[in-house]
């Protein structure tokens, strides 16, 4: 697992070292699906998960891979398809959370804390999201948000803080890729927001059980 993990994480630092490079676009369609591939390998290293969490969450991984995939291009309706590609992959991750068991009073808490983290990031997203895209970037704020509360519902009633670690790490990384598309696109942003997203799969990948 050791060694997915880290193979993984040299695509992403070569995804970063070719990002500044005229060529950039052609090799990112190499070390971007296979990076990718490698979250998915490591959620079934030891064979299909016997678990509805396991096999559910191993659904959330092959989503969250093809939405890769899907926002290499730089066309909108191909960031679209992405980003319901990464919604219905968060549903998936909540559906597996909610199988595995919840604390109810631990959920609605996470949910009303992280309602109060949104708005400031609306205030700052909004004026820059076109019309168009602000229903489904909304849906997308929403879903991902019931994700992460329900990844700490999961863990106060069954533990594993790995899941929540996890979870976190995937809604902070999306903030990168809000800036990205919607504010301004930079080196910087990406240069941790790309390490994170793909640091927080591979947790997620490896509580598959």
């Amino acid at each position: 697992m050791g060694i997915i993990a880290g193979l993984v994480l040299a695509l992403v630092g070569a995804q970063l070292w070719v990002a500044r490079r005229p060529v950039q676009a052609r090799w990112e369609w190499l070390f971007k699906p296979l990076a990718s591939l490698g979250f998915v390998v490591l959620g079934v290293f030891d064979g299909w998960p016997t678990t509805l969490y396991g096999q559910v969450m191993v659904g959330g991984l092959v989503l969250a891979a093809l939405g890769d995939v899907l926002l290499i291009p730089k066309d909108p309706r191909w960031f679209l398809a992405g980003l319901v590609s990464f919604l219905l992959g968060h549903v998936a991750y909540a559906a597996a959370f909610v199988v595995r068991g919840l604390d109810g009073s631990a959920t609605l808490l996470a949910a009303l804390g992280l309602g109060i983290v949104a708005v400031p990031i609306v205030r700052w997203l909004w004026p820059h999201v076109r019309r168009a895209m602000q229903g489904p970037v909304a849906a997308y704020m929403i879903v991902i948000s019931a994700m992460v509360a329900l990844a700490w519902g999961t863990y106060v009633d069954v533990g594993n803080g790995w899941i929540v670690a996890g979870a976190v790490g995937f809604y902070v990384s999306d903030i990168a890729v809000a800036k990205q598309r919607f504010v301004r696109a930079s080196f910087a942003t990406r240069a941790w927001g790309l390490p994170l997203y793909y640091a927080a799969q591979l947790v997620l990948a490896a509580t598959v059980e």
